[in-house]
């Protein structure tokens, strides 16, 4: 009876967490809606002096996408004399010369080519070094997958209307979203953040994050706040909260596009979730206590919680999916009454609500509804699906991270799809060592798959849906990823 009562109050607890993650999510869609009116109304003033920027591109080992990269940075819609361009490179393979010869063929635009023979801090080292040298009042930063706009600076740099602005940051688009099912599900994602979650936190000033590219900072809010840090895996959402617990305050327009690629393998994927969850449980670990001991809002508080440990959902997930089972069992069997059994139902409201919060990102992004309401009633669900199936693999990532436990900064690979699928074959930076995690996730779909069996059996569908999902979700992550191990060895 120990273990069974351990088994429900696991399954409460984890449940408990997903909810008021869920309420989080909800408010963050309120205010999103408040947000869309407010952003037309606000007037934008056209600046009669333009100052001088610098625009950093860090790099490691980008062959595929730099030529793209130097060519969209050439582009800049920017006065020449006010515009410097640093070439951040770390690259340890023939990225270098590559780099070197495009740069040359732009010589009337102000390309600083930075090379360091060391990783030291990876991306955080790269661009506090590039900082010493900068000679603008301004730092723009694009990651090498990007595309930036022509016009960007002069779209962003009228938003620092105050002296106390310290950072624009603008909204990811997607180059290749109609790749793969797979790139759309991430856009799926990344949607529900750049839209509802960044929007409905900046309407309230809460905090907000750099994305860590796209966007452009005040280059003395930087230095106030610290400058970068490579103590965790994600610099960006460090320095965010730095900058902002001192009193610097974050714009967010969505309105202003930065394209990029997504990761089209799920090996990349998940090197970018690892990177991801587990940076964001060490900025947890390093700023939770600060910020609830400031003299901040509740709501500023109460959202500072929910981003800095949403990542923190994996692990409920995880522990959620398999007491599920217990409970089940429990359920069927008499060993607890059939009203409270049914009454474990109601924590799925939770999921009903982050379910809504991205179908009017999707909706949103789009703007049809008719066109996008046929593809939203199979993409939402296998969404879900697959984050549940991620579970496991970024549940380790966020341990990890409260623990404390180091590993170096693992870049994501690009791939430049532009020219076609054939590109996948033939990319040098595919080196998957397959984990002993993936065997796992394997294991928990038969798992789960025989869960929606035993459903069928004893007609209990209450957790079916619940089950099938994970049974989908894990299936799927496995499948792919042994995809992308084969593209790895051929």
């Amino acid at each position: 009876m120990i273990f069974l009562y351990l088994l429900i109050g696991t399954y409460i607890l984890g449940m408990l967490f997903i909810f008021v993650y869920s309420l989080a999510q909800g408010n963050l869609l309120w205010n999103f809606w408040k947000a869309r009116k407010k952003l037309a109304s606000i007037p934008v003033k056209e600046m009669e002096n333009w100052p001088k920027v610098t625009v950093q591109l860090p790099v490691f080992n980008e062959l595929y996408v730099v030529e793209r990269l130097i060519e969209a940075a050439s582009k800049l819609n920017y006065p020449n004399e006010l515009l410097e361009i640093q070439v951040l490179d770390d690259s340890t393979d023939e990225t270098a010369d590559l780099l070197k010869k495009k740069i040359a063929q732009y010589p009337e635009i102000n390309f600083q080519y930075i090379h360091r023979t060391n990783r030291a801090g990876f991306k955080a080292g790269a661009l506090k070094d590039g900082l010493d040298k900068a000679s603008g009042e301004f730092i723009a930063i694009f990651d090498a997958d990007f595309v930036p706009d022509p016009d960007f600076l002069r779209k962003t740099l009228p938003f620092f209307s105050s002296e106390k602005i310290g950072m624009v940051q603008t909204r990811w688009t997607h180059l290749n979203r109609n790749y793969s099912l797979l790139t759309r599900l991430q856009a799926f994602a990344l949607d529900a953040h750049f839209l509802i979650e960044q929007m409905g936190r900046n309407n309230q000033q809460a905090f907000i994050n750099f994305n860590g590219t796209g966007g452009i900072w005040r280059k003395s809010c930087i230095l106030d706040a610290g400058n970068w840090h490579d103590d965790t895996l994600t610099e960006d959402l460090d320095l965010s909260y730095r900058a902002q617990r001192k009193g610097w305050e974050f714009v967010y327009r969505p309105e202003i596009e930065s394209p990029a690629e997504l990761p089209p393998i799920m090996s990349a994927v998940k090197s970018q979730q690892f990177r991801w969850t587990k940076g964001g449980a060490e900025c947890a670990v390093k700023h939770i206590h600060g910020v609830m001991a400031q003299a901040l809002p509740f709501r500023v508080k109460f959202h500072a919680f929910a981003h800095l440990f949403n990542s923190s959902i994996f692990i409920a997930i995880l522990l959620v999916s398999f007491s599920s089972i217990g409970v089940w069992w429990a359920g069927v069997t008499g060993l607890i009454p059939e009203k409270l059994f049914k009454l474990a139902g109601v924590f799925m409201i939770g999921f009903v609500i982050i379910a809504g919060v991205y179908l009017v990102s999707y909706f949103y992004a789009r703007r049809s509804f008719i066109k996008s309401l046929g593809q939203v009633f199979w993409q939402l669900p296998l969404f879900l699906s697959v984050s549940m199936g991620l579970a496991l693999h970024n549940a380790q990532a966020v341990w990890e991270g409260l623990s404390g436990k180091k590993s170096p900064f693992i870049r994501t690979p690009k791939f430049n799809l532009e020219g076609g699928k054939q590109g996948l074959q033939s990319n040098n930076y595919i080196n998957f060592k397959i984990p002993i995690t993936t065997y796992f996730e394997g294991l928990f779909a038969l798992i789960f798959w025989g869960m929606v069996f035993l459903h069928m059996q004893w007609r209990t569908y209450e957790m079916l849906p619940f089950h099938l999902m994970l049974a989908l979700g894990y299936s799927l992550v496995f499948i792919t990823s042994f995809k992308a191990y084969s593209l790895g060895k051929s």
